[in-house]
């Protein structure tokens, strides 16, 4: 896994066209962006509510499900939801909590995504900044 974030990121600072110099201090920003987007966007599931398995048939390569590591709140927030909703006898007080809890948390994920970005576009070119435009980093 980690070869293939190495082999990610130096595909990634080719596109960009960066110098060994200019990636020590592009790389960390665009790490962050990502890691951010992906929170942002965390405890999406398909309509089952199952997490998904990136297309992988259950028993095949790859089909495991990720390392354990910290949830995000929008991943905390999410899983109370479902929780919430998986008893069909929940007040709908309760369910509106948990949806406010999850757009909260989703409002917040945003708007630190938002200020990644910024600092991330301070310092790039304009041409290094089409090309994270173009791979979906930047807006």
């Amino acid at each position: 896994m980690e070869e293939f974030r190495a082999q990610a990121a130096q595909r990634m600072r080719e596109s960009l066209g960066a110098t060994e110099e200019e990636w020590k201090v592009l790389q960390p920003k665009v790490e962050k962006v990502q890691t951010l987007q992906r929170q942002s966007r965390g405890g999406m599931r398909g309509m089952t509510g199952q997490p998904g398995r990136r297309g992988r048939a259950p028993g095949a390569p790859g089909a495991e499900a990720a390392p354990a590591r910290e949830q995000t709140e929008v991943e905390k927030a999410t899983e109370s939801l479902r929780k919430v909703l998986d008893n069909k006898e929940a007040p709908a007080g309760d369910i509106k909590a948990a949806l406010e809890t999850l757009r909260q948390a989703r409002e917040k994920a945003a708007q630190e995504l938002a200020k990644a970005q910024k600092d991330l576009r301070e310092v790039v070119t304009v041409r290094q900044e089409a090309q994270l435009v173009l791979m979906g980093l930047l807006d």
